[in-house]
């Protein structure tokens, strides 16, 4: 092997070492400090580390599987519980928002979600003051915000967000025209369309999360 050989080698696996770091200090950093943005947790991340070479930067893939990685081992107890009752509460929201036929995404549907996650839905509406007014009409205190979506690849949109909280839970709901209902914006993870769940996918998903429960202490046993 030459020497330019065994440097580009020596180099390759540094840079993969360096992704690695980047991704698992990204990951702590979301689930400790509730940081949700992706290419944010990475900067940040490399920051600390002092790691300055973008080719060490993750995807955000990565990312997401460094934070699942790190639930596993530091909030085994902790995190499906708090999955659960965002689930729950999901739920709920989505009845009580049943005539703009909500759709569930994010951190509670995807089962990343922590003691820091908001309720995510995707509502729609064609009036996009009509989410606002029944929420108010009902009493729910709320503010007010926009985000920018991607609709594609090369096209981003912007759209109203409506933030409350409920039973100390927040929640985040972005309002849609209702022809985005035939296609999701683009995920931030993957871009490919966002995952999101009906109501009955959500409560199918509850369903398991507490047959998962039942079955643990039985597993456990076994060993």
């Amino acid at each position: 092997m030459s020497r330019g050989e065994h440097h580009r080698i020596h180099a390759h696996d540094r840079q993969q070492r360096n992704r690695l770091r980047v991704a698992q200090e990204a990951a702590r950093l979301m689930s400790e400090h509730g940081i949700r943005d992706f290419h944010r947790a990475k900067l940040k991340a490399a920051e600390r580390l002092g790691i300055v070479d973008t080719q060490a930067l993750p995807r955000n893939a990565e990312i997401e599987q460094a934070l699942r990685e790190h639930q596993h081992l530091f909030l085994a107890d902790s995190q499906p519980r708090s999955l659960r009752v965002r689930r729950e509460a999901a739920i709920e929201a989505m009845r009580f928002l049943a005539a703009f036929e909500p759709r569930l995404v994010g951190a509670v549907l995807e089962g990343t979600a922590d003691a820091h996650s908001a309720v995510c839905l995707h509502v729609f509406s064609d009036d996009p003051d009509a989410v606002e007014l029944f929420l108010r009409e009902q009493g729910v205190p709320i503010e007010t915000e926009t985000r920018r979506l991607r609709i594609n690849r090369d096209e981003q949109t912007e759209y109203p967000v409506l933030l409350f909280a409920a039973d100390r839970l927040p929640f985040d709901l972005t309002v849609l025209p209702r022809n985005a209902l035939r296609q999701a914006p683009l995920d931030r993870i993957d871009d490919r369309p966002m995952w999101r769940a009906t109501l009955a996918q959500v409560e199918t998903l509850l369903g398991e999360d507490r047959e998962d429960a039942f079955e643990q202490p039985l597993i456990a046993a076994l060993y």
